[in-house]
């Protein structure tokens, strides 16, 4: 199985101790985000564990264990935007950053670390021509740790509307997005090692020549892994998200990133600072304790190796 970790928080960032500890137990426990009360237990045995998909924006607390992981197969989707303190409040710099996206592109490779330039929006401040530029810059230090770039574009979610609107945040016109996106594969086509897609087909760049990608993507699965494997489109996200099926062990309400945009927190940047003092990094679950009422059922597991075929 494929194990995302995580689209709904940033496990690496806040909550890698407690990654690891599970990793040593060989379970973990995720509550379903519509029925809390509902959790399944995961294995993470090396066994049933194909690959780890990491998703964060700040990877720095993980990079002195990744010895950890030396039974499993892993990559990283590593985000970085150029917007600063006024859009994500609790992050490290952008150089700071990328210095670390280059230490762990050398530690692990770079074809295991996805640059995401996500999500692209727009105002008075960060407009087109801002992104033209901070994305050339960003690129050309990322040059030489990274064979991807995911484009992504903002989704105006009802509960962050009025955040964004503060910032005069609108709707991105197509004008604006294929600007941008001409602009940004004249960039990249510089840097013939590193491929430009979309993420998710809702924005369609192929006439282009960016192609709609995967996150969690099966070929790219198949080359770290070694193996090839059986795997569906994920039922679980959007009809507009190509990404194979995974599962999430990370828990919405729980980032400290202070992202304005952030899908994964609908309530404000307070109820995840309340869930974050209930997290115990030696809990199964990320967010505090099993209760007494709770309904834990073992998720049925397999590796979705394909026995029938060998890549070498």
């Amino acid at each position: 199985m494929i194990i995302s970790a995580s689209r709904r928080t940033d496990i690496p960032a806040f909550y890698s101790q407690w990654f690891f500890n599970r990793i040593k137990e060989g379970y973990v426990l995720v509550p379903n985000p519509y029925h809390p009360k509902m959790i399944s237990k995961v294995s993470l045995s090396p066994a049933v564990v194909d690959c780890f998909v990491f998703w964060t924006k700040n990877p720095a607390p993980m990079l002195n264990q990744l010895e950890k992981l030396q039974d499993y197969n892993y990559y990283f989707q590593f985000t970085l935007n150029p917007y600063g303190e006024k859009l994500e409040n609790h992050l490290p710099s952008i150089d700071k950053r990328m210095d670390t996206f280059k230490k762990l592109a050398d530690k692990i490779g770079r074809e295991r670390v996805i640059w995401r330039y996500d999500p692209i929006l727009t105002n008075e401040e960060y407009n087109v021509s801002f992104h033209q530029e901070a994305f050339a810059r960003i690129a050309d230090g990322l040059k030489d740790h990274t064979a991807k770039c995911m484009l992504g574009f903002i989704d105006h979610y009802q509960h962050i509307r009025n955040s964004v609107r503060l910032f005069n945040i609108h709707p991105l016109t197509q004008e604006e997005i294929e600007e941008m996106a001409v602009s940004f594969k004249k960039t990249i086509d510089v840097y013939p090692d590193i491929q430009l897609d979309t993420c998710t087909v809702k924005v369609d760049l192929r006439h282009l020549g960016i192609p709609s990608g995967l996150c969690i993507d099966k070929d790219l699965i198949e080359k770290i892994i070694g193996y090839p494997i059986l795997a569906q489109k994920d039922k679980n996200q959007r009809n507009i998200c190509n990404c194979i099926e995974s599962i999430d062990i990370g828990t919405y309400e729980s980032c400290l990133n202070g992202c304005i945009y952030c899908y994964a927190i609908k309530g404000n940047y307070n109820t995840a600072v309340y869930n974050r003092r209930k997290h115990d990094k030696n809990s199964p679950l990320l967010i505090g304790h099993l209760s007494e009422d709770d309904i834990v059922k073992e998720r049925e597991m397999k590796s979705l190796r394909d026995n029938q075929y060998s890549l070498f």
